[in-house]
């Protein structure tokens, strides 16, 4: 924490089903409220693992096939070349070249849709992976016009209830807000994340400690869930394309375990790249130990989890300041190696 002078963390840790959080330091620095067990962090990217759950969930109850493409639900992306993408190439980054971010003079639903309609692609459709949040973005509207809502209705009446997350937010209410940690940018100046355009859908949920590790723990036991979440989440560990060492599924990135830590560094530094993708055929669940991770960043927060499910193993690391990926990665391998050592006794 001093290394990257961290403001507050918490650390939340599961083996063979028994979870316990540590907290450290300060929520907010201007009223040196200690980070708690009730602390709210922005979890950036990892907020993906949710938008592909609620995308899993509306498969699961026959209102979306990831086959469908995008005008099925967007009527004015009808004859665009976005429409040529399915859902699916959406949800794993594949539609053909979509960049990391919007222009900046994209802002509302209207010039959304013009972007998209304006769009050319840089390869064809499941051949290339480039991580992207419009593209994850446009997923999860799509999920969400499925249950004829608006994304933040959609997870937090259909997704974080029945995960049993109850201090799960993408809109923090007024009586949780207290709880709310601030970010702290290069500069130290208190920040939390800017409403934008698919925000919500890419970036935008906030979190305990305890309710993370709680869906850590859904996804490497998802038995206990009822069966049509318990479905969804499995969707979300059904692998897709690879690109290197590294397997995309909805949400999660693979990799097989063990895993040497400069194997995840590379893995997880090469993920805003624009590499070749080979399409797994048929697309499948991991027939072997497995490790699913997925990092988060907003401008003042930063988040790591991981997990191995078939050592029954997870972590998940919150922060608030962005630190850099490989920080997060070393210390989640060691505490990981730990855990995997725990798991065996």
């Amino acid at each position: 924490m001093a290394e990257h002078d961290i403001p507050g963390m918490a650390v939340a840790v599961t083996v063979d089903g028994r979870s316990s959080v540590f907290t450290y330091g300060a929520a907010s620095r201007e009223t040196d409220r200690s980070v708690d067990g009730a602390t709210l962090f922005e979890i950036g990217s990892v907020s993906k693992t949710f938008t592909a759950t609620l995308a899993g969930y509306a498969q699961v109850l026959g209102k979306l096939s990831l086959d469908d493409h995008p005008s099925r639900y967007l009527r004015d992306l009808r004859g665009s070349a976005i429409d040529r993408a399915t859902l699916l190439h959406l949800g794993t980054y594949t539609a053909g070249g979509l960049p990391l971010q919007f222009p900046g003079e994209v802002a509302d639903t209207a010039q959304m849709t013009r972007y998209f309609r304006q769009w050319r692609p840089d390869a064809a459709p499941g051949t290339q992976r480039r991580y992207s949040n419009p593209s994850l973005g446009l997923f999860g509207h799509l999920a969400a016009r499925a249950f004829g809502r608006d994304f933040s209705q959609a997870m937090e009446s259909e997704v974080f209830p029945r995960l049993g997350l109850r201090n799960s937010h993408v809109r923090v209410p007024q009586e949780a807000r207290a709880n709310y940690a601030w970010g702290y940018a290069r500069e130290n100046r208190p920040i939390r994340v800017n409403p934008g355009l698919f925000a919500a859908e890419a970036y935008g949920v906030k979190t305990t400690a305890g309710d993370l590790i709680r869906f850590v723990e859904a996804n490497i036991d998802p038995s206990r869930l009822e069966e049509p979440m318990r479905r969804a989440v499995q969707a979300t560990h059904i692998g897709y394309f690879r690109t290197g060492d590294m397997v995309q599924g909805l949400g999660w990135e693979q990799y097989a375990y063990p895993i040497t830590l400069d194997r995840l560094l590379a893995g997880n530094g090469r993920a805003l790249n624009a590499d070749p993708a080979a399409a797994l055929m048929p697309p499948q669940a991991p027939t072997g130990p497995t490790l699913f991770n997925k990092t988060g960043s907003t401008n003042g927060f930063g988040a790591y989890v991981a997990f191995v499910p078939a050592r029954r193993i997870g972590l998940a690391m919150l922060m608030n300041r962005n630190v850099p990926i490989p920080a997060r990665i070393k210390a989640a391998h060691a505490i990981l190696e730990r855990l995997g050592e725990a798991s065996r006794q």
